[in-house]
C-alpha cells in the first residue's frame, strides 16, 4: 500500500444512476461496463472457455447497449442486461461450433440456465460471480505466462484498467503491455488452459501470483491511477470478495490469511478518507469513528488466523502489511499510533521483499517515530532510484518532511512536482493546495 500519511486521498465516484445514463449515454453506459466488465467477461469465460472471445463477446454487449438504450431506454439493471446480452452472444456462438455437441454435454444443464429467457434484468447470482471471477484469475495466473503478461492481463480483464492506465503505472510504454495482453490471451488459447480453480500442488504454484493480481487490483480501487475519482468501489469489493473465498479454499495458508486481513483493515477506512466534497482527508484529519470497526475486526480475526497457522521462517510480506495496518487500525487516535512499531515492521518488511516504495513507507514511519530528519535522511537515499523517478509520492512525502522541518519554500517545490507527476485529479489538486499552503 502507499504511504497513507503524505497520501489518504480516496474518494467515493459520484452514483451513476438512471437518470445520469439518459442525460449523458454514452459516457456513463461506458461508465456501468468499466464496472461491471470484470463480472461479464468471468460469466462468459465460463461459457467459451476463453478469456479472449469472453473479452470480445463483453465488447459487442456494450456496443448494444450504445446502439439499444438511447433509443429504448434504461433497463432497470444495466449490468444485468450487459451480462445477459453477453452471455446469449456467448450461447449462439457456441451453437455455431462443430464441437457444438461435445460441448452441450460437457456443460449440461449449466449452459441452459445460463440463456437470458426474456427477463435480463434479472441479478446474477452473487454466488456465480465470486465463483467465476476466482476462475478468472486462476486461469490469468497461469504460470504458461510470464509474470508480466498475468498481471497485465489480470488488471486488464479484472481490474478494467485501460493499455494506457496499465502501461503508465509500470512506467512501460503503451504498446509493449498490449503485445503482453494478446500474447498472454493467444497463449492461453494454444495452450488450452482449462477455465478453472485447480487443486493441490497447482493452486499452490499459481498461489503467489494470484494473492499478488487480487493485491493490486484493490490498491486500483482504493487510490485510483488516473481519472476524476480517487476510489473504485467495485475493484476493491471485487478484491476483498476474491480474498475471502480464497482464505476459505486454502485455510492453512498463512499469506492468505495475510492478504484478506490487510484487505479488511484498510477497505474500513474508506468512508473517512473523504470529506463531504470528496476531497481527500489525510490519516491524521480522519474521524477515526467512521471507520468500519465490523471489517476490522474481520481483518482482525484473520490476522489471528494468519499467526495461528504460520509454519515458521518469519512472516510474510502480506502478514506484516496486515500487522502495520492494524497497529494504525489499533490506535483511537492518530497520536496514539505505535510509528516505532510500524517503523520495526516496514524494516521486516524491506528485508523480506526489498523494494524501493518498502522504503519510502518506512521512512514515513521513521519520521514519526525519530524525527523528521531521520526520515530525510532516508527519502534523499531514494532520490536517485530509477523506479521512483515518475512515482509522485516521492516528492510527496519530501514535501511533508520539508514542512515539519521548517523549509517551506522547498516544500512547495516539492509538492508542485508531486502533482505534476500524478494522473489523478483529486489527488493533483491535494498537493497543489499544500504547495499554496507553503507560499
Amino acid at each position: 500500500m502507499t504511504p497513507e500519511p503524505e497520501s489518504a486521498s480516496v474518494s467515493a465516484p459520484e452514483p451513476t444512476g438512471t437518470p445520469a445514463l439518459a442525460d449523458a449515454p454514452a459516457h456513463a453506459i461506458e461508465t456501468v461496463f468499466r464496472i461491471e466488465s470484470p463480472r461479464i467477461i468471468a460469466g462468459v469465460a465460463r461459457i467459451v472457455r476463453d478469456v479472449g472471445i469472453a473479452e470480445e463477446l463483453a465488447q459487442d454487449a456494450l456496443v448494444a447497449a450504445l446502439e439499444q438504450w438511447p433509443r429504448e431506454g434504461v433497463p432497470g439493471n444495466p449490468g444485468a442486461w450487459l451480462m445477459a446480452t453477453a452471455k446469449h452472444r456467448a450461447i449462439d456462438l457456441v451453437r455455431r461450433r462443430e464441437r457444438y455437441a461435445r460441448k452441450l454435454v460437457e456443460m449440461g444443464r449449466d449452459l441452459e440456465a445460463s440463456a437470458p429467457h426474456g427477463h435480463v434484468d434479472e441479478p446474477a447470482d452473487p454466488d456465480d460471480i465470486d465463483d467465476d471471477l476466482l476462475r478468472l484469475v486462476f486461469t490469468a495466473c497461469h504460470p504458461v505466462l510470464s509474470a508480466e503478461a498475468r498481471i497485465a492481463l489480470t488488471l486488464r480483464l479484472l481490474g478494467g484498467l485501460t493499455t494506457v492506465e496499465i502501461a503508465r503505472a509500470y512506467l512501460v510504454p503503451e504498446a509493449t503491455v498490449a503485445q503482453r495482453i494478446v500474447r498472454a490471451k493467444r497463449t492461453l488459447a494454444a495452450k488450452a488452459v482449462a477455465f478453472e480453480v485447480p487443486y493441490g500442488p497447482e493452486r499452490e504454484a499459481r498461489l503467489g501470483s494470484v494473492l499478488e493480481v487480487i493485491y493490486l487490483i484493490f490498491n486500483e480501487g482504493y487510490a485510483a491511477t488516473a481519472g476524476d475519482d480517487l476510489l473504485r468501489p467495485a475493484l476493491c469489493e471485487d478484491a476483498l470478495r476474491l480474498a475471502r473465498v480464497l482464505a476459505e479454499l486454502m485455510p492453512k495458508e498463512p499469506e492468505v490469511h495475510g492478504l484478506a486481513a490487510l484487505l479488511e483493515i484498510q477497505a474500513s477506512r474508506s468512508v473517512a478518507r473523504t470529506g463531504p466534497s470528496g476531497d481527500p482527508v489525510l490519516l491524521k484529519d480522519q474521524q477515526r469513528s467512521r471507520w468500519n470497526r465490523l471489517l476490522i475486526r474481520r481483518g482482525f480475526a484473520a490476522l489471528a488466523r494468519a499467526e495461528t497457522v504460520s509454519t515458521g521462517g518469519g512472516p510474510g510480506p502480506y502478514v506484516l502489511q496486515a500487522a502495520i495496518a492494524a497497529c494504525h487500525a489499533h490506535a483511537y487516535t492518530y497520536e496514539e499510533t505505535d510509528w516505532a512499531r510500524i517503523a520495526t515492521l516496514y524494516g521486516l518488511l524491506a528485508a523480506r521483499t526489498p523494494s524501493p516504495v518498502v522504503e519510502l513507507n518506512r521512512a514515513v514511519a521513521v519520521s514519526m517515530a525519530e524525527g523528521p530528519e531521520a526520515g530525510l535522511a532516508i527519502v534523499d537515499a531514494l532520490v536517485a532510484e530509477p523506479a521512483l523517478r515518475g512515482y509522485y509520492l516521492l516528492p510527496s512525502v519530501r514535501g511533508d518532511l520539508l514542512v515539519r522541518l521548517g523549509r517551506v519554500e522547498e516544500a512547495r517545490g516539492e509538492f508542485e512536482r508531486a502533482a505534476s507527476l500524478t494522473r489523478n485529479e483529486r489527488e493533483r489538486g491535494l498537493l497543489l493546495g499544500r504547495a499554496e499552503q507553503c507560499g
